[in-house]
């Protein structure tokens, strides 16, 4: 599986902890910054992993910033993006099997090396639950980007 994974300044370290742990699971990771920390605009860098996944480029994304609020706000304003912030490994399972979010976003603020990585690690190994009160709710959440977003 690709993973596309960005991050700004505050999201740096843990993105390349990320990275390195995902990797040494198998996961194919495509960087796409920022690649140090100094600072930029996290909403350069969601773009930049929203576009890749929701092109296909990619099948799911993380993003890092210092709370993770910045970068998956951004990210969703992608259209075919449902990005999830998450801080536990509840929300992280529950977020695949009800909403089949694509990307996944963490504070680095907020969560250490180890939880992030439990995190990830939860979040994708966990499948869609394919239950039509789920799909039906992404339709809808997919019927609002159509008609509002234009």
């Amino acid at each position: 599986m690709k993973i596309a994974l960005a991050s700004d300044h505050g999201g740096y370290a843990l993105k390349e902890s990320i990275k390195a742990y995902l990797s040494s699971k198998g996961y194919d990771i495509e960087d796409f910054g920022a690649y140090d920390d100094q600072s930029v605009d996290y909403p350069d860098y969601a773009l930049k992993a929203a576009t890749a996944v929701v092109n296909g480029e990619c099948e799911k994304g993380i993003l890092i910033c210092s709370t993770g609020i910045g970068i998956s706000i951004s990210a969703n304003k992608i259209k075919g993006i449902r990005c999830a912030l998450c801080s536990d490994l509840l929300s992280a399972r529950l977020t695949r099997e009800h909403n089949d979010t694509n990307m996944l976003a963490m504070g680095a603020f907020i969560v250490g090396e180890k939880l992030a990585q439990a995190i990830a690690e939860e979040w994708l190994s966990t499948p869609f639950s394919n239950e039509e009160r789920h799909k039906r709710r992404i339709r809808k959440i997919a019927q609002i980007e159509n008609d509002a977003i234009k």
